[in-house]
């Protein structure tokens, strides 16, 4: 991979990462549902997959009646990093992926996610990665503007010191995906089916290059595209 096409590769973490999104909406559910919304895992996966909770309060409170306050988002992110730290598994192929990109770009990778650091950091440490990107997290909760805007993979590279055209973005949802096309990245969609991924379809009209359904596969289609990068 010596002639790796671009200087840098942005990953999200939730769904591309780790298997976090049936877990984390899981609880969602049960809390929505204490709070008189009765939805099933699907339904809440489908409204909430690739948003933070804490943006869509307005949502949330309309249904409910209930006004979301920091002391309720804080009991959904303890509830959640319990059973994050009890059940999560990283997506498969994706740790042999990241060691052997961060091989080939000398440790020019970073992690751009829409969530708060300690369940990003949680997270990587739960699958085993995160001296991959220790100095390199980034997190929307930390960026004036949270995805679909791109504040935070923009700040991801500006911490590199690389332009945002020479980047890889690696996402599997919309709103992700139109962060990173935002940003003047080349996006990948990572789409293994449509359970808490966005759709193929869906990710290349949001201008996704190439969808791809296995992460063993990522260095060897990043190292081999030649196209706007």
């Amino acid at each position: 991979m010596a002639d790796f096409p671009f200087d840098a590769v942005l990953f999200d973490c939730d769904g591309v990462l780790v298997d976090s999104e049936p877990i984390t909406n899981r609880v969602l559910t049960e809390m929505l549902g204490e709070l008189g919304w009765q939805l099933s895992i699907e339904e809440t996966m489908r409204i909430f997959v690739g948003k933070a909770v804490k943006d869509e309060a307005p949502l949330i409170e309309a249904r409910t009646g209930v006004a979301i306050t920091t002391d309720w988002l804080m009991q959904f992110r303890a509830r959640r990093n319990a059973a994050l730290d009890k059940e999560l598994a990283a997506i498969p192929g994706a740790v042999t992926a990241v060691r052997a990109i961060h091989a080939a770009l000398n440790g020019r990778i970073a992690v751009a996610s829409g969530a708060d650091r300690v369940k990003v950091e949680l997270q990587l440490t739960k699958a085993g990665i995160l001296e991959c990107f220790e100095g390199r997290i980034f997190s929307g909760h930390e960026t004036p503007r949270s995805k679909p805007f791109p504040d935070v993979y923009l700040a991801a590279a500006a911490a590199l010191s690389v332009d945002p055209a020479r980047c890889a973005i690696v996402e599997d949802t919309v709103t992700g995906a139109t962060a990173g096309v935002a940003a003047g990245a080349t996006v990948f969609g990572y789409c293994p089916n449509e359970f808490g991924h966005s759709s193929a379809a869906a990710l290349r009209a949001a201008g996704v290059v190439q969808v791809f359904r296995d992460m063993s596969d990522l260095p060897g289609l990043l190292a081999a595209w030649r196209g706007k990068a």
